[in-house]
């Protein structure tokens, strides 16, 4: 018997009592760490990602992201050495939010949209923070400030711009289409190849349909039940003090940074659920904004466990790899961070102060998109629970039709 496989089982096996023991001893703290869980996906992260989900099941099936990917390729080849399709899953990433862009990869793969390598090059980059959290959430829920939400927002798209650059020599040595050149633009073939793509799903509406919504409501009660068990682990972690033990060598690190060890419990927090996180970086006191505003970003970027598990779930169903979109979130962290840092003085500090004093302020139309954002969150935030209640509501309805049907 090999060592490495059984020390692995003991591992795993001592770790998940040590868990259930937690979860027995300290009921009231798991129940309120999975009701906290459970009300951020009930009310914000259901209502917000089931349109897309289904919306992007119709645009592949039709073939509408045929049509898209072949206009997108003369941009997406060259840039990030991605079939021109990635442009529709990048888009609908950074709309939408994780892990959309997991989702979308998938189902270009499974349609043999892109390789393998591709896909990996695609995922790296397409699971991104939806403006509606950095806007709604992060700045005005836990910051009050929606002026640092521009800042959050473009540190947050810059650093994903350019870990698609980066991840964009990710596996060049093996990939067979990398001297694959884009072809020039054409409407013709976008429009045959989109009737093509739509001859392949010829099914009725009807259960095309329900094949989406079926499809996308499973994939975000696996979300849900990420996101209330990586709640629930951090709860347990930070009671029998193992956040502890990695909050003294966070604190050693940020100390290289000259940045207060208070952030630490934050960082450990949002290194596991980026709300939690997030939420305790806003509430540091002895920090001062440029520095809470850096950490988010790299908060923001690395996703979290949370978000990396649910990824890793979705994209086990291909043979996409998980330990390059590891490597990528762990780059996009720090270039967030890093452009965090630098654009602070140009686009929070300068908004803060009269124009006369500092030069001119940015356009109104960033004021205009900010608001927009802030606003969809507050509706989301308020009908989302019913929106969620009655989706799950037509989904058992749906679900007992079949079973009638059988």
């Amino acid at each position: 018997m090999s060592k490495l496989p059984f020390i692995q089982t003991m591992i795993y096996g001592f770790c998940t009592t040590i868990l259930a023991l937690c979860f027995i001893i300290f009921p009231k703290y798991a129940f309120e760490a999975s009701v906290n869980g459970m009300t951020v996906w009930w009310e914000v992260v259901f209502p917000s990602l089931l349109p897309f989900f289904i919306l992007s099941e119709f645009l592949i099936r039709f073939g509408v992201v045929s049509f898209a990917g072949t206009l997108l390729e003369p941009l997406m080849r060259p840039l990030f050495k991605v079939p021109g399709s990635g442009g529709v899953v990048w888009a609908m990433g950074l709309a939408s939010g994780f892990p959309a862009g997991a989702k979308l990869t998938t189902r270009l793969w499974q349609e043999g949209h892109l390789t393998n390598i591709e896909g990996e090059r695609l995922v790296s980059f397409t699971n991104a923070s939806n403006p509606l959290f950095i806007f709604g959430a992060v700045a005005v829920g836990f910051f009050a400030n929606p002026e640092l939400g521009l800042l959050l927002a473009v540190s947050h798209y810059a650093g994903n711009l350019g870990v698609g650059i980066i991840m964009r020599f990710h596996g060049y040595k093996t990939d067979k289409t990398h001297r694959r050149h884009s072809e020039a633009f054409s409407l013709k073939k976008a429009i045959k190849n989109m009737h093509k793509d739509r001859l392949k799903n010829q099914i009725p509406l009807g259960k095309m349909m329900g094949e989406a919504i079926n499809s996308s409501i499973q994939t975000l009660l696996m979300i849900g039940g990420f996101m209330i068990f990586f709640a629930v682990l951090n709860q347990m972690l930070e009671i029998i003090n193992v956040s502890m033990v990695i909050s003294m060598i966070i604190s050693i690190i940020l100390g290289w940074f000259q940045m207060p060890k208070e952030l630490s419990p934050g960082i450990i927090a949002g290194l596991f659920e980026i709300t939690i996180g997030s939420q305790r970086i806003s509430s540091v006191q002895d920090a001062s904004l440029l520095q809470q505003a850096v950490v988010v970003s790299f908060i923001l970027a690395f996703n979290g466990f949370s978000v990396q598990a649910q990824v890793a779930s979705i994209i086990a169903e291909t043979d996409i790899r998980f330990t390059p979109f590891f490597i990528a979130r762990c780059i996009h962290g720090t270039l967030s961070a890093i452009f965090a840092y630098f654009l602070f003085h140009y686009l929070y500090t300068n908004r803060s102060i009269p124009s006369s004093d500092f030069g001119p302020s940015l356009p109104t139309f960033f004021e205009s998109v900010s608001s927009f954002f802030l606003e969809t969150y507050e509706i989301i935030s308020l009908f989302g629970s019913t929106f969620t209640l009655l989706c799950l509501l037509i989904w058992f309805w749906m679900l007992f039709l079949t079973a009638q049907e059988r």
